[in-house]
């Protein structure tokens, strides 16, 4: 499914970051640890091709993503991958269900109004599908960030830091929807978290030290 091989990356004037090699198969679910600083947010972009790593190869469902075009990764990364920011990158002047549209058409997929609305029904959020984010309470919100990110039924799921500014019940309850959202939409699950709480709730760990 995913193939991490060989890579490191480097900013000017700073020593190299390598990642050790990493796999993944169909359907699991991981947690990307690392304290802040140890480059969670470079194999991070890394991951979703965002940033081109200075070596090494990155393989999603067999294909090397650095060797697509730009125009052919931004559709790759659109149909493929679902990221779940921390902040929700919406665009305020659309409603949640027009921001879902155009999440589809990023993706040059057709638009699919059924798939959006299963998504918001099996998020609890079907009711403000025509209401604008400025509306929305920020666990709505984190809602639609998640509908957003499967919406394209994408193989792989990533959670950035989902739970760093909640208590210990609602981080408990993030985590159980995604574990849940991945099983139903067969998606592969990162988390990215410096957040040790999560920790025993994976049985996969690759942590960056």
């Amino acid at each position: 499914m995913i193939s991490i091989k060989g890579v490191q990356h480097q900013y000017a004037q700073q020593q190299p970051i390598r990642f050790k090699d990493w796999q993944i198969s169909d359907g699991e679910k991981w947690l990307l640890l690392g304290e802040s600083g140890s480059g969670k947010t470079t194999l991070l972009h890394i991951l979703t091709g965002i940033l081109k790593p200075a070596q090494g190869e990155v393989e999603i469902n067999g294909t090397a993503i650095y060797q697509l075009s730009a125009k052919k990764l931004d559709q790759f990364r659109g149909q493929q991958i679902g990221i779940i920011f921390q902040k929700p990158h919406l665009i305020k002047s659309l409603t949640i269900n027009e921001n879902l549209l155009l999440a589809q058409s990023f993706a040059h997929l057709p638009v699919d109004q059924q798939r959006i609305d299963e998504v918001l029904e099996s998020l609890g959020i079907m009711a403000k599908k025509d209401f604008y984010p400025a509306t929305l309470s920020q666990g709505q919100l984190q809602r639609v960030s998640i509908a957003r990110a499967l919406i394209n039924k994408p193989a792989l799921l990533i959670a950035d830091e989902p739970t760093s500014s909640l208590d210990d019940k609602n981080a408990a309850a993030v985590l159980q929807l995604l574990m849940q959202l991945s099983d139903l939409n067969q998606a592969t699950l990162i988390v990215t978290t410096h957040d040790k709480r999560v920790k025993d709730a994976f049985t996969h760990t690759y942590e960056l030290i």
